[in-house]
């Protein structure tokens, strides 16, 4: 079976970058740590929320690298502490969580609480554009 892509497909011109974003965002990973939900919370508004519990601020680090949202997490090591677990049942390991950000949406906040952490992302709403063409003789 032959796949096509946005790029290929003839009657879509200039989505090559498309392409690169769905392959990029297909490589980042399928872990399901920690969880996550995304939702739509306005016509222009998206929030995703990480269950990090246990994580402090200071554990966490939200970059964007060319319109990629990435979450990182790290814990202090607590095996130096004279601590006998009869059950770890709490992980306490890194992550990364990588999410890809269309054109023009940008992170508005991100807020840290009860264990969740939120990250709110607006889209500026695009102005219509009707441009008329001139049509030239050769």
């Amino acid at each position: 079976m032959t796949r096509h892509t946005f790029g290929a497909h003839p009657f879509l011109l200039g989505f090559e970058e498309l392409d690169r974003m769905v392959e990029r965002s297909a490589k980042s990973g399928s872990e399901g740590y920690p969880p996550y939900n995304i939702e739509q919370s306005g016509e222009n508004a998206y929030r995703i929320t990480l269950a990090v519990a246990g994580f402090r601020d200071e554990d966490l680090s939200i970059t964007l690298e060319d319109r990629q949202l990435v979450i990182r997490g790290r814990q202090e090591d607590d095996q130096g502490r004279d601590r006998v677990f009869l059950h770890r049942g709490i992980a306490s390991r890194a992550f990364q969580r990588s999410f890809v950000l269309a054109e023009g949406v940008e992170v508005a906040a991100a807020t840290l609480e009860n264990g969740l952490l939120h990250i709110d992302l607006r889209r500026a709403a695009p102005e219509p554009v009707v441009r008329r063409i001139d049509i030239g003789t050769a």
